[in-house]
């Protein structure tokens, strides 16, 4: 403030000692680790970077992942509809989810129901990527063709799991060599797609990649909510996490949950997961959540 001649006085307490200073190395002391090996390059990652100075750092080259949709039914945005037939949104929401997480994504036409334009077009995308993803065609109907050809070109790891939705995905190599590209086959519903990508597919990214292996972290909510499940699958439910008037978090679903339901995905902001050996869910027991924001 000022006074009667206009000289500025400071308050006695308004300046403590030490304060509006920034020592030496308080952010890192000298020797110590800036950045581990296998760290991804976020945005604070960059800043603290350039905030030593480095013009350049080495990395990993990006990962290369093929994707492609399988089906007779499949239909590309602006064809006109058909009797049985639906659009492609696997291939919009894979795609999207994969450049999010940083790879190099390779976009092929969608293939038709042919066990020799399937094997073709798995050969290719093996020649031109460390990854293959397909949606469709690893169920058991007559048009499925995907492990077939998976064990002709290469090894099914595994195929069909415990787990809700996405029981029909495959799993393999795409050579006998061990040398050859990773295959994941999701499922064909859209929301089993979606869900596989963000469960299992996106830590297998990563660790190839080159990250250090972080499991994702689980919100705990309280289930607004009765959820019935059996033992012996894990279950991933679209849910709507909120905050409750007393300030605890509290879930509920997005209301059916049929792996065809895609707007569920889009009303969500995470999913619930139930795990293996978990029964049904009370309202009011508490859940574990995997937010959508960090998945991706």
């Amino acid at each position: 403030m000022q006074d009667a001649d206009g000289a500025i006085v400071l308050a006695p307490d308004l300046l403590q000692p030490g304060a509006n200073r920034r020592r030496c190395g308080e952010d890192l002391q000298q020797g110590a680790l800036a950045m581990a090996q296998g760290e991804r390059l976020t945005p604070a990652a960059l800043g603290l970077l350039a905030s030593l100075g480095l013009a350049q750092v080495r990395v990993l080259r990006r990962l290369r992942v093929a994707y492609f949709s399988t089906g007779d039914e499949i239909l590309s945005p602006g064809e006109a509809p058909r009797a049985g037939a639906v659009y492609d949104s696997n291939r919009y929401t894979v795609c999207a989810l994969l450049r999010r997480l940083g790879v190099e994504v390779i976009e092929g036409p969608p293939v038709c129901d042919d066990p020799a334009q399937l094997s073709a077009a798995l050969t290719r995308a093996a020649s031109a990527a460390d990854v293959v993803i397909t949606s469709g065609g690893a169920s058991t109907g007559d048009a499925d063709h995907l492990r077939q050809q998976l064990q002709r070109l290469g090894e099914v790891a595994f195929w069909r799991i415990a787990m809700r939705p996405g029981r029909p995905m495959a799993v393999g190599r795409l050579a006998n060599d061990g040398a050859g590209a990773l295959l994941f086959g999701l499922p064909g519903n859209p929301v089993a797609a979606m869900v596989t990508l963000i469960a299992l597919v996106r830590p297998a990214l990563l660790r190839m990649m080159g990250c250090r292996a972080r499991p994702q972290p689980l919100l705990r909510a309280a289930c607004s909510e009765t959820l019935h499940k059996r033992p012996g699958r894990t279950e991933y439910q679209r849910g709507i996490v909120s905050t409750a008037a007393d300030g605890s978090l509290q879930v509920r679903t997005t209301g059916h949950q049929g792996s065809g339901v895609l707007s569920s995905m889009l009303q969500a902001n995470g999913l619930i997961v139930l795990h293996h050996d978990q029964a049904t869910v009370q309202a009011g027991d508490p859940v574990d959540v995997l937010m959508f924001d960090g998945a991706f």
